[in-house]
């Protein structure tokens, strides 16, 4: 809390005393590299999780975009509710998913998966022509805008109504991938509540090195 008000970043967190703090555990290799992450955490109680949505709710008439992170950490109970008090307010929504099921994402504006976490949820395929055909038809299921599949080192691909859109980028020396899929999410949010259109903002992302492997 110190250092978000430090950067001058407004913040309204809740304090709830029957949980622990969650620890991250990282497991470094050589030359610093990632090898594994392993969490410790304990899922929020209600009482904390209705608070927040009526914090969002006197909230989001006030913002130019909203970004949803879903880490599978049982904070977004209410997302389907905050993703159509959002769109209410005509508020572009951006969804980092997470998980198997995608449709409590429906109606979102743009969603954001990375390779794994798409053929998680569509399934696998043989060719960027079925790969076309996958996206679109999950975009048309779930209603949203936009669906985005980060793809690494193979750059990012935007599948919109009617159109798709391929953004290769720079291979990149690495030591952590941590917080990359944050960082592209980031970008798009802030490109799109300033009036930019997705193209300019998907090379924003590429010129900021934001791409997950």
């Amino acid at each position: 809390h110190a250092l978000l008000r430090k950067e001058k970043i407004t913040v309204r967190l809740h304090y709830d005393r029957t949980i622990d703090t969650t620890v991250k555990l990282r497991v470094i290799g050589q030359r610093w590299h990632q090898l594994l992450r392993v969490d410790f955490e304990t899922t929020p109680g209600h009482e904390i999780l209705r608070s927040k949505l009526a914090d969002y709710t006197k909230l989001v008439a006030g913002c130019d975009a909203v970004i949803l992170s879903d880490y599978g950490k049982g904070g977004l109970a209410h997302i389907a509710r905050m993703i159509s008090l959002a769109r209410r307010h005509r508020k572009p929504v951006l969804i980092d998913p997470k998980g198997e099921d995608f449709s409590r994402y429906k109606g979102a504006t743009l969603i954001t998966p990375n390779l794994n976490e798409f053929r998680d949820v569509a399934g696998g395929w043989k060719s960027e022509r079925e790969l076309t055909g996958r996206a679109q038809r999950l975009r048309r299921k779930l209603k949203v805008d936009a669906l985005l599949v980060t793809r690494g080192a193979d750059g990012m691909t935007l599948f919109e109504r009617g159109r798709r859109l391929h953004v290769p980028v720079q291979a990149r020396e690495v030591y952590d991938v941590s917080g990359a899929g944050d960082t592209v999410i980031a970008t798009l949010a802030v490109m799109l509540a300033g009036g930019s259109a997705m193209d300019e903002a998907m090379q924003w992302c590429e010129k900021l090195g934001a791409r997950e492997q």
